[in-house]
């Protein structure tokens, strides 16, 4: 008989699996796919030697997340922290670049530096607490409330219809608008703001930095320590109901409400299954990956500095493609989320070519391959990038879905970014991970705090499971630990 039971080794169900092997359970791993990692995975998609990251490419939560800090990560593998943590070029060979030296950023923000740096600077000041009130349920009270008030007014401004009033120029709002376009959802937005602030914050702290030969890397360090602390991870196996895992005394399930709906199949509340079933998932993304022969050629060379470039122009232009997508439709010019890992990490490629990373979002369940509309959106701030096309390939939002299937319709958040279901996810509880069934827990993005790779999820989940499960108190996680 098994303690525990995870299902699903992305990098939630890897973070509770730690965490209930470290309190000195007997744990089990059960993932679908050949490999663990969910949205941290890399690979070669095309060329032997060119490692791709499958979903997830730059990791500022890897380096700011509670559980990482407390687990750490930093001292487990290696990152590359860009000196830029992300960039917006702008027609005419303009550009504007977020620095992780946040008085840089403001320098070179000309007519709207102040204004910028007076918006971001008492995030930064505050930036821990605003990091652990984000980690944490929307339902409990913050720790220090200045905080909380600050980050609370910066968000209201810039998810409203208000977010331009500071600004007087295009080149400030446009490097917002960049990094507010991160959820897939109109803009200007509550959700987008909070999501797009908390980014923004993290990029003059922790900088957005790039794990060294790839994101499977974080994986690979949960999976090191989950076998040392006595768990187990088995790899190739699908799970097709709760009642194959009833040798268990907790159960934890790395999975979007669908699929605890197909597990649970009629063992749930008729209530609580409607609630799962009302849950909304978001729009979605179609990814390219490039071979190239060279970096990018910015029209702007600063640009090259930063390890994420948010391809969209304008902030009406960036507002618009997105405003396109909400209407179901594909945009012509779409926002487009790019990094070039390889120009911080040589280990990706062969030397002297390199990996280009790319998305764009697309309508739900879209089947269009967005490779030219992707394409000719580089082109357009980086004239010659197609001539340094070597090799490329897409994934479709239907792609997507099939990849992992908590990304329903290819909704990599596994679930609508909604003021609603910021309160709601999937049900509106103290202790969402929780279910109805005894010892069985919710894991996933598609609880608080969320979307990223940041393992909070599955922390949440575990240190409940321990308490009503176990009568255990959450363990110690450094590296230095017991084994």
């Amino acid at each position: 008989m098994t303690d525990v039971t995870v299902v699903g080794a992305g990098p939630n169900g890897l973070a509770a699996a730690v965490t209930m092997a470290r309190a000195g359970l007997s744990v089990r791993v059960l993932e679908a796919a050949p490999t663990a990692g969910g949205g941290s995975r890399t690979r070669e998609l095309m060329q032997p030697g060119y490692r791709h990251d499958i979903c997830s490419a730059v990791h500022p939560m890897a380096l700011a997340a509670p559980f990482f800090r407390d687990f750490g990560l930093a001292e487990r593998i290696p990152f590359a922290v860009p000196v830029a943590s992300y960039a917006q070029p702008l027609d005419q060979g303009r550009a504007a670049v977020a620095y992780r030296d946040l008085e840089r950023t403001v320098q070179g923000l000309g007519v709207d530096g102040q204004a910028f740096g007076a918006l971001l600077r008492p995030l930064v000041e505050h930036s821990e607490a605003i990091t652990r009130m984000l980690m944490n349920p929307l339902l409990r009270l913050p720790r220090e409330p200045l905080a909380a008030l600050r980050f609370a007014v910066a968000v209201l401004e810039q998810g409203s219809g208000a977010w331009n009033r500071r600004f007087a120029g295009d080149a400030a709002p446009a490097l917002l608008t960049g990094v507010m376009a991160h959820p897939v959802g109109r803009l200007p937005s509550l959700p987008s703001a909070g999501g797009g602030l908390l980014l923004a914050m993290l990029a003059h702290t922790v900088g957005w930095p790039v794990p060294i030969g790839g994101s499977q890397a974080i994986a690979d360090a949960l999976v090191d320590d989950l076998v040392r602390h006595g768990g187990e991870l088995e790899t190739g196996h699908t799970v097709d109901s709760l009642s194959e895992l009833s040798g268990s005394r907790a159960v934890l399930l790395d999975t979007a409400p669908a699929g605890l709906l197909r597990l649970a199949g009629d063992r749930l509340p008729a209530r609580y299954a409607q609630r799962l079933e009302n849950f909304r998932y978001g729009n979605a993304a179609c990814k390219v990956d490039y071979i190239l022969s060279g970096p990018v050629p910015w029209a702007n060379t600063d640009v090259a500095a930063a390890g994420t470039v948010h391809v969209g122009g304008t902030r009406e232009e960036t507002a618009a493609a997105e405003a396109e997508v909400a209407a179901g439709r594909h945009p012509e010019r779409p926002y487009v989320l790019l990094s070039q890992p390889s120009s911080f990490d040589p280990s990706r490629t062969p030397d002297g070519q390199h990996v280009l990373w790319a998305y764009c979002h697309v309508p739900a369940g879209s089947g269009k391959d967005m490779t030219e509309e992707v394409t000719a959106q580089i082109e357009r701030f980086a004239p010659g990038f197609r001539d340094l096309i070597q090799d490329s390939t897409a994934t479709t939002a239907q792609g997507l879905a099939a990849y992992n299937e908590n990304y329903v319709g290819g909704d990599f958040g596994a679930g609508a970014l909604t003021v609603g279901q910021m309160l709601r996810r999937p049900v509106l509880s103290p202790n969402p991970w929780a279910t109805p069934l005894p010892g069985v827990y919710l894991c996933s993005a598609s609880t608080p705090p969320g979307p990223g790779v940041h393992g909070m999820g599955g922390y949440h989940a575990a240190a409940l499971a321990l308490r009503r499960t176990f009568g255990l108190p959450v363990p110690a996680l450094g590296p230095g630990g017991p084994a």
